[in-house]
């Protein structure tokens, strides 16, 4: 994940971290997010991290944006229409 390597390690605590890789782990296995509660409440982990990250002053808005669209792009392709 390229925001927990450009971040470095010092930037997240380690069960931060595992937190961060158990989501894109969730996602990537995920067919369907509306019939996977897992994968949904997984993502929701990272988003609500993101925010204590930032709320925190450890990161900025735009490396927390980052970080969840990563996490979210292993998730499965959401069709439209």
């Amino acid at each position: 994940m390229k925001a927990l390597d450009h971040r470095g390690p010092a930037s997240m605590h380690p069960a931060e971290q595992e937190l961060v890789r158990q989501a894109a782990d969730a996602l990537l296995f995920c067919e369907d997010l509306d019939f996977d509660d897992g994968a949904r409440a997984a993502l929701a982990d990272v988003e609500a991290l993101a925010g204590h990250l930032v709320a925190g002053g450890r990161w900025g808005d735009e490396a927390a944006a980052t970080l969840v669209a990563e996490v979210s792009s292993c998730g499965p392709v959401t069709r439209v229409g």
